[in-house]
């Protein structure tokens, strides 16, 4: 069993392609009009085309704007993306006028920093830690 597909609440699925194809870096793999103005539109890293997809999905479920607002006021990020080094990652993206919310932390073998993507949620990037042997019966 493996991960296909998450999805991340957004306001307007126009701007959340844009930031997180042309600010983040993703790739749009599917744009499938729903009728109306939804769409099922998703993203994936350009360096797994074929890997997990991110749906960007619309937020008009009643349930949506308060369980975003509690982790927003809590300042808990809704999903978590792997980046090679944090640091870099933290400055180019605030010299593309990202909002962070949490500069780089170090937090063990760990160094994570928070963003707003315009669409209602925090983004945690982190360096992902070294991968310890799997434990073997």
């Amino acid at each position: 069993m493996k991960i296909h597909l998450t999805s991340v609440f957004v306001d307007d699925q126009a701007k959340a392609l844009r930031f997180y194809t042309e600010i983040l870096g993703f790739v749009k793999k599917y744009d499938v009009p729903l009728g109306g103005q939804d769409r099922w539109l998703t993203v994936v890293s350009p360096a797994e085309p074929g890997g997990t997809e991110l749906l960007l999905e619309p937020s008009g479920h009643p349930a949506v704007k308060p369980y975003r607002d509690a982790l927003v006021a809590d300042g808990i990020p809704i999903h978590q993306f792997a980046v090679e080094d944090v640091r870099a990652e933290y400055e180019r993206l605030r010299g593309l006028g990202v909002v962070f919310t949490q500069e780089p932390l170090e937090m063990g073998p760990v160094t994570t920093a928070v963003f707003d993507d315009t669409c209602g949620n925090l983004i945690q990037i982190a360096t992902e830690p070294e991968q310890a042997p799997a434990n073997t019966p």
